[in-house]
């Protein structure tokens, strides 16, 4: 069992930069590779970036890729995503993901689906205004 606590959330200005965290507890968090992902109301949930379970490795979706950045810190039990030039239509509400294989080294894009995650956090709102 794990539980992932996002925060970091807030009302900013386009162009604004913002960092979201998700906080894990329970699993032995550096064995698995998280995602973070977010979904708007009425919408699918998109995928956004995911981090390999060393981070030496990430992978991003092409609507975010050289604005968003994903790290963690297999030490405090963290990821977090660094976002910059928000724009209005990021607004949406952010969860982080935890993958279901321990120590997986595949190819991250197998890592952009929902259902590779069996944990999720209760999401943090980001709303960007113009």
């Amino acid at each position: 069992q794990v539980q992932l606590v996002e925060s970091g959330g807030r009302l900013v200005q386009a162009g604004d930069s913002l960092r979201l965290s998700c906080a894990a507890s329970g699993r032995t968090f550096s064995r698995y590779a998280m995602g973070w992902f977010r979904q708007a109301p009425g919408k699918e949930r998109e995928f956004l970036a995911a981090i390999s379970w060393t981070g030496r490795n990430t992978y991003y979706a092409d609507s975010v890729k050289g604005r968003f950045t994903i790290s963690r810190d297999n030490g405090k039990k963290t990821v977090s995503l660094q976002m910059t030039s928000l724009k209005p239509e990021d607004t949406c509400v952010y969860s982080c993901a935890a993958d279901d294989e321990p120590f997986y080294s595949g190819s991250l894009y197998y890592r952009s689906h929902p259902v590779e995650y069996d944990y999720w956090g209760q999401g943090t709102q980001v709303t960007v205004s113009s």
